[in-house]
């Protein structure tokens, strides 16, 4: 459904082809909109673009749920015809060296590209806020659960 045939980008005079996205990726929850700029560079397409959408989280410190903004660029490379043949032996990717291998496919998944996309660019430790300290030891005897499924601490006895 959200594919973009290579032979409609090539049959552009500018071998450029505009899609634009704006639906639920349901696996995340999260609507995003985006526009993207496929172009035949010969051997490869290149895909440039920019997305926005918001995605629902949990905070790793409180539990509670909050609403992460997403607004960042995307420049993918896809190799049209597979590159083990020119690469049969490993070699070290530099920076804007990756390359998706198409394998011969004849068309790009859009809501594949920005599924992982989103998921690249979600923060390692996802916190609700620069204050969020709820759920966390205030004072050695002091302990303030937030979350129901935090109360199996409050009766923990440690033995010196």
């Amino acid at each position: 459904m959200y594919k973009v045939l290579i032979e409609d980008i090539e049959k552009n005079a500018d071998k450029t082809l505009r899609y634009e996205f704006n639906d639920v990726i349901k696996e995340l929850d999260c609507n995003i909109e985006a526009e993207l700029d496929f172009k035949s560079l010969g051997d490869f397409i290149e895909v440039k673009g920019h997305v926005q959408g918001v995605i629902p989280l949990e905070c790793d410190r409180c539990l509670n749920k909050f609403d992460y903004d997403l607004d960042f660029d995307i420049d993918e490379t896809y190799a049209k015809q597979s590159l083990y043949d020119e690469y049969g032996q490993e070699v070290e990717l530099q920076s804007g060296q990756f390359i998706t291998d198409l394998n011969g496919e004849k068309e790009i998944d859009v809501y594949d590209l920005l599924y992982q996309s989103v998921i690249l660019q979600l923060p390692n430790k996802k916190v609700c806020g620069i204050n969020c300290n709820e759920g966390l030891f205030v004072s050695d005897e002091e302990f303030k659960p937030h979350d129901e499924r935090m109360d199996i601490f409050k009766n923990i006895k440690i033995d010196n």
